[in-house]
């Protein structure tokens, strides 16, 4: 029980039928853009749990998640049937190194998610760090179908505010979609489309990559970057790629 305290919640928004969004009130201790905590419930007598990354700035009430209702998820499952004024559990205390201060300086920041795995680097995003800190900023978002793209109000948002220092680029693999890249991420890379689409270049001497989402995507995109010289960023040894698997 220890660190657990109750959230309420404000709003559970159905984007389709396995994508929603949660809004909690909750008295959470001040968290790291791009860092987790774990939500719960009670089901059956037993407390179930499943750790979710932060969608909202730190400075933003309520707290917000974006979540992927999985077959045979039970808790997915239970979460999106809440309504609001429903109670839920929240660690009072956020954990995880997926944030800026693990990542070296260089001129170019590539932000790679697939599906709700796209919450951290919002959470990033609507911070002051990032661009402080970084020239360019290329935000890649992988999807099933346009449905699943959600959020597009934020990166307006963005891309209003800072112009070409943005770069947006969707990905849809199961329709045909204007002003997206079909198929995946890892070959987009591997054959130069994604780096034409986003008019910059992946360059070792001047390139971080972050990537977050499905672990095939992770892993089918490390061994692309690996091939071009760029390596696992490693607190005693600095790289160019930041990963954390979101399954």
């Amino acid at each position: 029980m220890k660190d657990w305290i109750k959230g309420e919640v404000v709003e559970n928004i159905h984007w389709t039928e396995n994508l929603f969004t949660l809004r909690v009130n909750a008295d959470v201790n001040i968290f790291t853009a791009g860092q987790f905590t774990s939500l719960a419930l009670d089901i059956d007598g037993e407390r179930i749990a499943r750790p979710y990354s932060y969608l909202s700035a730190p400075d933003e009430r309520p707290v917000e998640f974006f979540f992927y209702t999985a077959t045979g998820g039970k808790l997915s499952n239970a979460l999106v049937k809440l309504e609001s004024g429903d109670h839920l559990w929240i660690k009072q205390n956020a954990n995880g190194f997926f944030t800026l201060n693990e990542v070296p300086n260089s001129r170019d920041l590539w932000m790679m998610g697939t599906g709700t795995g796209i919450a951290p680097f919002l959470s990033i995003l609507k911070t002051k760090e990032p661009w402080d800190r970084f020239e360019n900023i290329v935000l890649v978002h992988a999807v099933r179908t346009s449905a699943d793209l959600r959020y597009l109000e934020i990166v307006q948002q963005l891309q209003q505010e800072y112009k070409n220092r943005f770069i947006f680029q969707a990905f849809v693999s199961r329709e045909s979609v204007e002003d997206t890249l079909p198929g995946r991420i890892p070959p987009a890379i591997a054959d130069g489309s994604l780096e034409q689409a986003a008019r910059l270049k992946l360059d070792i001497t001047r390139s971080q990559v972050m990537l977050c989402g499905n672990p095939d995507m992770v892993k089918d995109t490390m061994e692309i970057l690996a091939s071009r010289g760029l390596k696992k960023n490693r607190r005693r040894t600095p790289g160019q790629v930041t990963v954390e698997n979101y399954w």
